[in-house]
């Protein structure tokens, strides 16, 4: 029996991290074990712990309860935690997930004490390294020993940056496994869209259904940190309104995201916000009301890399709040738009996707098995 320790920290990584559990309980059960370790980098019960019962996770075997903090004390202190359930637990892989905090400290940590690094959304660029997301997902990658890409474009980034396709095993931190495994994200889409209609009371599903909306969300510090953008993003908020009268805005927002809100707008601004009634800015939502969103709203405003994706999945535009994405290959099929904080450009983006009624969404992500593959590769390989 093969021992992992799962890294979870961030509201994605939990989600994600129930495809490759379920794979695991209904697959491989009796071949490996999952320690689940949660750093509390998201702490609130609407971060976090909503998701455990919703999605039908075990309580982490460890919570390091780390909070908040700037890059460098978050980090350390999850580092700190890490390295001594890593010694008691002496497991045979440690499994990480996309590009948080969390993710760098359990990659530095895993290094060091030689434990072979499983990085699941490996290859991902930006091509922008004042991103703090850009730094950890190229170190990660660079101390793993099974790197598994949802994308061929993920793929072939690792081969430029001097991963060889072709190693023999056996595998190691000197000697890595590329893979294009498909998204456990896909995975999840799937499984968890046909669990909606039985979770959700009808009358919530007659109300999405009831009126036509757009859905958006902002988080990423380069938009909420910066007044200036966070207010131009606003502000393309309220003139969409108007260009497009019939539709609701639904905004499921962070708290720091309201925070920010409060510190960057005059009285007057968040006054014109909260009295506009087609802007209807909502607590973060659990994953199943999420889905719910997706799957009935007429477009998607984020600056999340995972809605870009989950847009994509379920056949909705999107217009990215960034300038750049590491999901290339939805823009290039013309499902989305890179915008950046430019109030023009967000208005006219969303005109652009809605002008263009895309009907046809190549299959880019997988056969919704991505957790599967990955789960038997880490038994064969680790």
């Amino acid at each position: 029996m093969k021992k992992i320790i799962t890294i979870i920290g961030a509201r994605p990584q939990i989600i994600k991290s129930a495809a490759l559990s379920r794979a695991i309980k209904y697959n491989y059960s009796s071949q490996l074990t999952e320690v689940v370790v949660h750093t509390g980098q998201h702490y609130s019960e609407l971060m976090s712990d909503v998701f455990f019962a919703e999605l039908g996770l075990s309580q982490p075997a460890y919570n390091l309860k780390v909070g908040s903090g700037s890059h460098g004390q978050q980090t350390a202190e999850m580092m700190k935690g890490l390295e001594t359930v890593f010694e008691k637990e002496s497991p045979n892989a440690v499994v990480v997930y996309g590009d948080t905090n969390s993710t760098l400290a359990a990659a530095i940590v895993a290094s060091k004490m030689h434990i072979p690094l499983v990085h699941i959304e490996a290859g991902l660029r930006s091509f922008n390294k004042s991103m703090p997301e850009e730094v950890t997902r190229v170190l990660c990658d660079h101390v793993s020993t099974l790197l598994f890409s949802p994308t061929l474009i993920g793929v072939e980034n690792l081969k430029k940056e001097g991963f060889k396709l072709d190693n023999s095993m056996p595998f190691s931190v000197d000697n890595p496994k590329v893979y294009h495994s498909g998204d456990v994200m896909y995975d999840n889409s799937l499984y968890f869209a046909q669990k909606v209609k039985e979770v959700l009371p009808p009358y919530e599903l007659m109300t999405l259904q009831s009126q036509p909306y757009f859905l958006g969300t902002v988080h990423r510090p380069s938009n909420t940190d910066r007044p200036t953008n966070l207010t131009s993003i606003f502000e393309a908020f309220i003139e969409l309104t108007k260009s497009y009268p019939k539709h609701l805005i639904y905004l499921p927002l962070h708290p720091r995201t309201v925070r920010s809100m409060n510190l960057s707008f005059s009285k007057d601004f968040m006054l014109k916000i909260e009295e506009n009634p087609q802007l209807k800015i909502i607590p973060p939502v659990s994953f199943l009301n999420m889905i719910a969103l997706q799957q009935h709203c007429d477009l998607i405003i984020t600056d999340s890399g995972g809605m870009q994706k989950e847009a994509y999945f379920f056949n909705k535009p999107s217009v990215v709040l960034r300038t750049e994405t590491e999901w290339v290959e939805i823009v290039e099929e013309g499902a989305a738009i890179t915008v950046g904080a430019d109030k023009e450009k967000i208005i006219d983006g969303v005109k652009a996707m809605l002008s263009a009624r895309k009907t046809h969404f190549t299959p880019l992500y997988g056969d919704g098995k991505a957790a599967e593959f990955i789960a038997k590769e880490i038994i064969n390989h680790c």
